[in-house]
């Protein structure tokens, strides 16, 4: 039997205390400062220049760790500070491509049955994965904690919850092959992709309007770590899981992805030069709120979501300020 997540594993990630910000472990629901180890100065971010020689002496570290603080009691912060550049992959898995595009035809009032939808669906999924995967960027400002408020802007009505498996580059990467993918994969991360269906298409324009609807602030809650690599035997494994006001709406294994994590990385490495603190975002399993019957997010509403061994988001979501 395929063990998920290695028993000794932990997750790092930046949190503040006191007034102060450091590198935490994050075992077992409590927080490690690792700062009397690695240094008062010590970033993700510096890290990452030897990581695998970090995560050997922290695992040694990990054995003697006693002095935890509670996960409540710190302020968490995104991961890497500050993240580099952001790359996601859309329409990457299999029943979520089928649900998406069924929700957004019948939303757009397509008079075909929901046997010819689904035909039609299908058909967009055997596409997508006889093709590349399909990327686009986001950017670094709509990155926020895995605790802070989700704030719904406008224009849009139709805000909708994506969560997805991400991972954090170690190194630099330019045009590399999926095989040689890992040995840049520092470890993953959970980021809820925030989307504003409504505002995805312009009538007067021809294409996909992804700043509005995707990269406005705290439309990127992620961490609360990164989750090392090495812990993790088969990344298909991980189950992803969010519930919004303790309803669940996704909760699916990323087995049903289309283009693997190795695939994606070595896409965007093909794109563009990826470098150390990269994030790159491979898609959402199915279960957004079309498939919920229009279950939009609303004021008040609170997101829990969840990766295998990556801790919990828990964001509120709130109006615009006036």
């Amino acid at each position: 039997m395929t063990t998920t997540v290695d028993p000794g594993a932990f997750g790092l990630g930046t949190f503040a205390a006191s007034g102060r910000m450091f590198v935490g472990m994050l075992r077992n629901g409590f927080v490690y400062d690792t700062s009397p180890f690695l240094g008062p100065d010590a970033t993700i971010r510096s890290l990452l220049d030897e990581w695998d020689a970090a995560i050997d002496a922290l695992v040694e570290l990990a054995l003697s760790l006693t002095d935890g603080i509670a996960h409540d009691a710190v302020e968490v912060l995104p991961p890497v500070q500050p993240v580099g550049q952001i790359l996601c992959a859309g329409a990457n898995y299999r029943v979520h491509v089928e649900q998406i595009v069924q929700s957004t035809l019948r939303n757009a009032g397509d008079p075909r049955s929901d046997e010819e939808l689904r035909a039609f669906a299908l058909e967009a999924v055997h596409r997508q994965a006889q093709s590349d995967p399909f990327m686009f960027v986001g950017l670094p400002s709509a990155v926020s904690g895995a605790r802070d408020d989700v704030i719904l802007w406008t224009p849009g009505e139709q805000h909708d919850w994506e969560l997805e498996l991400g991972v954090i580059l170690k190194s630099a990467a330019h045009r590399i092959s999926p095989d040689d993918a890992f040995e840049h994969i520092a470890g993953y991360v959970m980021s809820n992709d925030i989307t504003v269906r409504d505002v995805m298409a312009r009538s007067n324009v021809p294409l996909t309007d992804f700043v509005t609807s995707k990269n406005r602030p705290t439309y990127f809650p992620t961490g609360p770590v990164i989750l090392p690599a090495r812990f993790v035997p088969d990344y298909r494994q991980l189950k992803i899981t969010l519930k919004v006001n303790g309803e669940t709406m996704q909760d699916e294994l990323v087995a049903d992805i289309i283009h693997g994590v190795e695939a994606c990385v070595s896409y965007a490495s093909h794109a563009t030069r990826l470098s150390a603190g990269d994030m790159i975002l491979t898609g959402s399993p199915a279960g957004n709120a079309g498939k919920h019957g229009n279950r939009w997010l609303r004021p008040g509403d609170v997101i829990e979501a969840s990766i295998t061994g990556m801790g919990t988001q828990v964001t509120r979501c709130v109006a615009p300020p006036d």
